[in-house]
């Protein structure tokens, strides 16, 4: 594997190329095709004659759910008694129902504390560990689905919450049209360019598709903070495999097709249910694959995704498939053509070694 450090995943992006919004329709995005030795400039909807029939697109079918919210510290405790204001944003649910928060200010918090969200939402504080804390919630009528539908709000990333304010539009703008699994705090960003007519195209095409499930988790933004990055551990994060994404993988391999996740977290789930040799199994359970130049890829052909942060563990997934030189010229063609970045910016189709439909070289 390659010995290399932070350093090498580093550019500099014009913060004029951050996206606050995303393109409306969603396939108008533009899209940079890349393989080994060529770049062209095309737009999602140009998919279904970018791709080959027989083909198979791998979609993440997570839901996010409005995992932000805003509550009330009440305490009478040996800690002390008195109110204060709280926000926490889900991170990652637990097997026993509770579930890993990040808190602002966490400080405030402590074991036995009680937040109120609102008359039908409140959790007690079981553990504080630094600004992540571990809250079991009470949803006295009612789910906690329902429940963070009427009070959570969508935790934008960082990057755009520090920008602006959520609004009713990213309701609908940071959920893919095929959501079906709740459990998300963060939305599968590559496939925030498809709509309906789209996905209608490709199937008409002959280029099939998938749905695996993975709950995109707060873990997703949080930085690398070692030189080497074979030292950084990854956050892990739930999916699950089924038994029919299993068996249309398959079938496409047989047929010649390419595998192409539509997204980092499918690529990272498929890859976490494949064997050495290649063959897929179902799986359920938690992933914290950390996938880097020297990493063998034993499903993926290709992968549809968005353009990522400096020194991030995205962008070293995005170079185990092309290589980090080959990333880096992407990269700065990208930043030339006035490409939008991260969660609602423009995307790339990278293919390492098969090429683009011959028709549209």
């Amino acid at each position: 594997m390659p010995n290399l450090t932070l350093d090498d995943f580093d550019f500099a992006l014009p913060e004029r190329l951050i996206a606050l919004r995303p393109v409306r329709p969603r396939p108008a995005s533009r899209l940079l095709v890349a393989t080994p030795d060529t770049l062209l400039d095309r737009h999602v909807t140009d998919l279904p004659d970018l791709l080959r029939p027989g083909d198979l697109l791998v979609f993440n079918d997570t839901r996010v759910l409005p995992a932000r919210l805003r509550g009330t510290r009440r305490r009478d405790s040996a800690h002390g008694t008195g109110v204060a204001q709280i926000e926490v944003t889900l991170a990652a649910a637990q097997p026993d129902g509770t579930w890993d928060a990040l808190a602002k200010p966490a400080k405030r918090l402590a074991a036995g504390d009680t937040v109120i969200f609102a008359e039908d939402l409140r959790a007690e504080v079981l553990a504080r560990d630094g600004a992540m804390v571990r809250l079991a919630f009470e949803t006295p009528g009612g789910t906690l689905d329902a429940a963070l539908a009427r009070h959570g709000e969508i935790p934008l990333p960082p990057y755009i919450a520090g920008r602006r304010a959520t609004d009713a539009r990213d309701l609908e703008d940071y959920q893919t049209v095929f959501a079906r699994a709740s459990g998300a705090v963060a939305a599968p960003t590559a496939s925030l360019h498809f709509d309906e007519d789209l996905l209608t195209r490709l199937t008409a095409r002959g280029i099939e598709s998938c749905f695996v499930t993975l709950h995109v988790g707060a873990g997703t933004f949080l930085p690398v903070t070692v030189d080497r990055i074979e030292d950084h551990k990854m956050h892990a994060e739930w999916g699950t495999v089924s038994a029919q994404a299993v068996a249309a993988i398959e079938a496409a391999r047989a047929r010649g097709g390419r595998v192409i996740p539509v997204g980092t977290t499918a690529l990272r789930l498929i890859e976490t249910a494949a064997q050495a040799n290649g063959r897929m199994a179902t799986y359920t359970g938690m992933t914290d694959i950390f996938l880097r130049p020297g990493t063998p890829l034993h499903v993926t052909d290709g992968l549809m995704t968005n353009f990522h942060l400096p020194r991030s563990t995205l962008l070293m997934l995005v170079a185990t498939l092309m290589g980090t030189e080959r990333i880096q010229q992407i990269y700065a063609h990208a930043i030339t053509e006035n490409y939008r970045f991260f969660s609602y910016g423009d995307s790339s189709l990278l293919l390492p070694s098969s090429g683009v439909n011959k028709n549209d070289t």
